[in-house]
């Protein structure tokens, strides 16, 4: 909103106003007031979650070093959220369609999974929603995110699948962009929500993800350098750049308090979320592969669920100790904070490579 301001107070005031119309500095802005005022209401929020009791539980069958965890505040993600939704709208252009379409996203992931953790923490009902209700729900907001997007297009590019490392390699998916966006979105906010197990294991890949794809916004709402770079040319795409910074400081202020042995988790209002958001941004700047690429570990975690769960229910047999894969690892001896830095260093690589693309064509 203080993009208008600004606008009027440039006319009409002092030109040095202007200064706020660039991006780069509205996306500086929107990592530090996200990130101050996760720092600020942080710990606040976790004295009236304890007061309230809603801790984690703990699974029985898990790594005995979790049982000291058990009554943990959970639920913290609505701290990220709140964080993101008053940095974005401060910062971004209210006019921009791309803005409203990923934060309204993201805030209906939220709010299915805050339900669920009310259900499960509050109401000690727990199943919390069942997994039916809970894949309707999100099904609905994907379908609609997508749709939003699909018939708001404004130029061919905006619904072509983009194939890295190739200049002119699009697919033309047409009416398949609905499905093939939900299925990125819905994925994406499970992925995530299967990482959240460990302190910090969820989040730091989340922020780094969200900061390159902040640069792929940046470098595709920019025609010059979209066109030098040989990516996507997406008009109005750069806003996003403020949304990924809200969610970059968010996420940095929420692992202050998430760090190891954590004060609090975020739980499924947090995880689903950041997910979905991650997913609708790659979608709307065009990157939905370079994304799959980025977020390895999410994908390494979902693909070990599924393989373990396939696995049993066709021979008896589990492939890992126990899923998803960090859980694995953890039985297997290693300390938590070896499993955690280990995969921050796999994601490290990871969004290495997928900046890599926007060059190597």
């Amino acid at each position: 909103m203080l993009v208008l301001l600004t606008e009027w107070l440039t006319q009409n005031v002092y030109t040095g106003f202007n200064v706020f119309q660039y991006l780069t500095l509205r996306g500086i802005l929107g990592v530090l007031t996200a990130l101050f005022i996760s720092l600020i209401v942080g710990p606040a929020m976790i004295r009236r979650l304890s007061r309230y009791q809603i801790g984690q539980h703990i699974r029985e069958d898990g790594p005995k070093s979790h049982f000291s965890k058990a009554g943990t505040p959970t639920m913290g993600g609505a701290l990220i959220l709140v964080a993101i939704a008053i940095a974005t709208l401060l910062w971004a252009d209210p006019r921009n369609r791309y803005v409203w379409i990923v934060l309204l996203t993201t805030l209906a992931f939220g709010a299915i999974g805050w339900v669920d953790d009310y259900k499960k923490l509050i109401l000690r009902n727990s199943k919390g929603l069942s997994a039916r209700a809970k894949y309707s729900w999100q099904s609905c907001a994907g379908l609609a995110a997508a749709a939003l997007l699909y018939f708001t297009a404004q130029t061919p590019v905006e619904t072509d699948l983009i194939v890295p490392f190739f200049k002119s390699v699009a697919i033309n998916l047409s009416w398949l962009f609905i499905p093939v966006t939900y299925f990125v979105i819905v994925g994406s906010s499970n992925a995530v929500n299967l990482t959240d197990g460990l302190d910090g294991l969820a989040i730091v890949p989340t922020t780094m993800v969200a900061g390159a794809l902040a640069v792929f916004c940046y470098a595709s709402g920019n025609r010059i350098f979209a066109e030098y770079l040989g990516i996507p040319d997406v008009p109005g795409v750069g806003e996003l750049m403020v949304f990924c910074g809200a969610l970059v400081g968010a996420g940095l202020g929420f692992l202050w308090f998430n760090a190891y042995p954590a004060q609090v988790f975020m739980g499924d209002v947090g995880a689903l979320a950041l997910g979905a958001a991650l997913g609708v941004v790659a979608v709307a700047v065009r990157q939905e592969l370079v994304l799959f690429v980025m977020g390895g570990v999410f994908v390494m975690e979902t693909v070990s669920v599924i393989l373990q769960v396939a696995s049993f229910k066709l021979t008896g047999r589990r492939i890992f100790r126990m899923a998803p894969l960090h859980h694995h690892f953890e039985l297997q001896g290693w300390p938590e904070p070896r499993v955690i830095v280990r995969f921050w260093i796999i994601t490290i690589v990871l969004v290495l490579f997928g900046l890599a693309t926007l060059k190597i064509r």
